[in-house]
């Protein structure tokens, strides 16, 4: 379906300097209630981050970084502080412990442990997902024909994953005589997968391994040869390879670089099994070329060249490729066809015109049906039309207010049934079966919530905040039915609003914590994302990506104005270009919020873009702009939460990061942090979390990853004073 990153610390026995004259940090007596143990505690210090200036000049501007220093990942000095960090933040939250724990035990007590994914028909083989009680990782397995068959398993994760602090398994791909199986493995959380094969008939491994790629091979159809995306130094999918089995990977041919740092490429196989496309992208262009998959020695041709401002993605149906397009000013895209002899854009013809109103997402093709993913008003809509009659063309009606629906997995071309999924923020992720042509669908699994979960006793509703310059940013909320608008209730405010990409109002078991507890949950759906159109994107981005942030603040004013909450009971939470966006917001107005949670953060806005080694800098020129042009410095430098900190009072803050983060640096929260502990002239929490063996995605596993978040919901709780 085409769907369009001496010791230098030290436990000082001083208070680190602010400009206000008041200590951040000074050691504090806690007066506690006396036991025959204890009358009082000293409070735990944080750790204070030495101050090496560095200085750092661009357009005759100069910043000084005094956390410079920071970027080292392999300095023990490094790592000895965020491992003071660490202890810093355990000594602090110590008296959570057992409510982490008890958090921590609801939140995987409401997993179905025993459990197994849809199966899906390919090529004559049921594919599916299972886990085992008690284990963290999948078992990838299929059955041939029938669902009664015995079972395959092709890769048992628990098993690769032992003895590894961290394993991912990614790109499973079968070949087209269903014998062989490529994935790719990572093991390290940097998102460089080395490609393994397997042997499906034997269930030997065979000893063919690609490093360094992203973790995915397309077969051509002869059974051996492969083609992957490499990565550079940087981290950026830049070179196509081809490996043919049996040979060692460095005799593997490259067949396209793309030399250009501000595009990334890929590799995949049309639905049809007829094409190998390779694509390359960045966030204004694209560009394809396509290879006959029987004929693996061939050249690939290019459909059509890239062009700045013109985006295309491809899939193939007939004679014809089919291509979702912003071509003709289509903002929200458009839907054409081409001859696959002639496919440059001088023949692309209308199948479904530009829209103002309606966001096309992408396609799936069948061989007697064309479904189009879409959104409109903020939501998602499947719509279906019949190649052959115009009279059916249809939208599937779900029936919610506030909901999410997206097409699923579907690689049976032949097949009257779509599967999609569809959840809200009431309603568990739900598999269905859609029959095309008689309209009828079946329920073939929703996520079953243990315990005694009852959708009825919740409330899910959409309203709808006024920025200041009138546009109306709308607000997803759930909470436990019979709250009262008096500003009592404890509010969690979440949005990412960046790339384009939108936040749907889904379902999930583990926020039932915290709406158990009384706590309001609101997505704020802010420019930047998708929601509302392509349009939204554009006007959070750029030179207008403040809007993201004053969108969120606005949010905020809205809820405490219509009674959910009170700045004292108000909690925003945001994480990668999220954290971001909280950085900002702290920076901006801190007294709406009582706490802040900032995942993986992107803070350190325009050292970072300005730094083309570090991972995704060059590709995201035109998301952030470009600090070589003094105006998009300016720009950038006047929100950068790093570069923005000042001398005032900050909300209760708990920052978390991964070590081998590959998206954003583990050392952008770590020197953000240590700069608000100087500046800041509060006493609030300031806790940094860094999970030593881990990236971007935090833990690996199936229940590791909740200790995190039982973490961040005990932190919130905890400044509530609710314990329990």
């Amino acid at each position: 379906m085409i769907l369009a990153a001496a010791p230098v610390w030290l436990l000082s026995s001083c208070s680190p300097s602010n400009t206000s004259g008041t200590s951040a940090s000074s050691t504090e007596q806690v007066t506690t209630t006396p036991t025959s143990e204890t009358a009082n505690v000293t409070a735990p210090k944080p750790p204070i981050a030495k101050k090496e200036p560095k200085q750092l000049t661009m357009h005759g501007n100069t910043r000084t970084d005094n956390y410079y220093w920071l970027n080292q990942r392999e300095d023990p000095e490094v790592i000895a502080y965020l491992n003071a960090e660490n202890d810093y933040t355990k000594k602090v939250m110590a008296d959570t412990e057992d409510l982490q724990q008890k958090l921590y035990q609801e939140i995987v007590g409401r997993i179905k442990q025993q459990d197994e994914s849809v199966p899906f028909k390919d090529d004559g083989y049921w594919y599916y997902t299972r886990y085992e009680t008690g284990k963290e990782y999948p078992i990838y397995a299929r059955k041939k024909g029938s669902l009664t068959a015995p079972e395959e398993v092709m890769v048992n994760a628990n098993e690769r994953a032992e003895g590894l602090n961290y394993y991912a398994a990614s790109g499973m791909n079968v070949s087209p005589n269903n014998k062989l199986l490529a994935f790719g493995e990572d093991t390290v959380s940097r998102r460089k997968y080395t490609i393994r094969f397997k042997d499906l008939s034997t269930g030997q491994m065979l000893k063919d391994r690609i490093p360094n790629t992203t973790g995915g091979a397309v077969w051509a159809n002869d059974n051996k040869t492969v083609y992957y995306t490499v990565k550079d130094p940087a981290l950026r999918s830049y070179k196509i390879f081809k490996h043919t089995l049996g040979t060692p990977a460095s005799q593997d041919k490259e067949v396209y670089h793309e030399a250009d740092e501000t595009f990334s490429t890929f590799v995949y196989k049309t639905k049809s099994d007829k094409y190998i496309i390779i694509g390359s992208g960045s966030t204004l262009s694209n560009e394809y070329r396509f290879l006959d998959a029987n004929n693996p020695n061939g050249t690939f041709k290019v459909i059509q060249p890239r062009e700045r401002g013109l985006e295309y993605s491809v899939d193939h149906f007939g004679d014809k490729f089919y291509i979702v397009t912003n071509k003709d000013a289509a903002t929200n895209f458009k839907l054409v066809q081409t001859p696959v002899s002639k496919p440059g854009k001088a023949n692309w013809k209308d199948v479904i015109p530009h829209r103002e109103d309606v966001l096309l997402e992408g396609i799936e093709i069948f061989k007697d049906y064309l479904t189009l993913q879409e959104r409109k008003n903020g939501l998602t809509q499947i719509r279906i039309k019949k190649w052959n009659d115009p009279k059916t063309d249809y939208y599937i009606n779900f029936g919610e207010e506030a909901y999410t629906a997206y097409i699923s997995i579907n690689p049976d071309f032949d097949s009257k049934t779509l599967r999609y999924q569809y959840s809200s923020l009431t309603t568990p992720n739900s598999v269905y079966d859609y029959n095309m042509e008689t309209k009828q669908q079946e329920l073939k699994k929703r996520e079953e919530v243990v315990g005694n979960f009852n959708p009825e006793s919740y409330e899910a509703k959409r309203i709808y905040a006024t920025a200041d310059d009138g546009t109306k940013i709308p607000i997803s909320l759930v909470y436990r039915k019979g709250i009262k608008l008096d500003g009592s209730n404890p509010t969690l405010q979440y949005a990412y609003g960046s790339y384009g990409s939108s936040t749907n109002p889904g379902f999930s078991s583990v926020r039932l914590s915290l709406l158990d507890r009384g706590f309001v949950y609101a997505i704020a759906h802010i420019r930047g994302g998708q929601e509302m159109g392509r349009k939204w994107y554009e006007e959070g981005k750029m030179m207008k990506k403040k809007n993201t942030f004053t969108d969120f603040i606005d949010a905020s004013e809205y809820l405490i104005e219509q009674g959910y909450t009170k700045p004292d009971k108000l909690f925003a939470m945001g994480g990668s270009a999220g954290g971001l966006l909280m950085g900002a917001v702290v920076n901006m107005r801190p007294e709406l919020y009582k706490g802040v949670i900032a995942a993986v953060p992107f803070v350190d806005v325009v050292t970072t873009m300005l730094d083309t080694s570090i991972p995704l800098t060059t590709g995201e020129f035109d998301e952030w702009g470009n600090p070589a042009e003094k105006d998009a410095y300016d720009y950038m430098l006047s929100y950068s939460p790093y570069d923005n900190v000042k001398a005032q009072n900050y909300p209760n803050m708990l920052v978390t990061t991964g070590l081998h983060d590959s998206q954003v640096q583990y050392w952008e929260p770590a020197k953000w942090v240590a700069k608000l502990r100087d500046i800041k002239t509060d006493d609030n929490l300031l806790l940094l979390h860094t999970n030593m063996e881990a990236g971007h995605g935090g833990a690996s596993g199936r229940f590791q990853r909740y200790k995190e978040t039982a973490l961040q919901y005990a932190f919130l709780l905890s400044l509530l004073d609710q314990n329990q």
